[in-house]
């Protein structure tokens, strides 16, 4: 069965371990690439929360799994605040499925 990941800075990623899910605090950006394809490459983790601000230092890599079932990448907001990079993944994914944007702008 495939687990769930968390990876991101310390602070924003420590809460997650409470609820079960495996964390993987990466303080130092220039360790991410490698513990991103450590984490998506071994068929271990069906899902990879990752904070916003990784995910915009990880975004070639996420974008090479976008054709691929798992693992589902998603980021999530830091403690630094919502960057809105996942709010717009999730807008594209689902106008993709659907062929319609569901998020309505004012």
């Amino acid at each position: 069965m495939a687990k769930i990941a968390v990876m991101g800075d310390t602070e924003s990623i420590k809460g997650f371990a409470c609820v079960g899910l495996d964390i993987f605090p990466c303080d130092r950006p220039d360790d991410a690439p490698a513990l991103f394809h450590r984490l998506t490459s071994g068929g271990e983790y069906g899902i990879l929360y990752l904070t916003e601000a990784l995910a915009e230092r990880l975004s070639a890599e996420i974008a090479r799994l976008d054709g691929e079932l798992l693992p589902a990448v998603i980021p999530i907001p830091g403690v630094t605040g919502n960057t809105g990079i996942g709010v717009r993944r999730l807008s594209a994914s689902v106008e993709k499925a659907v062929g319609s944007d569901i998020i309505f702008e004012k």
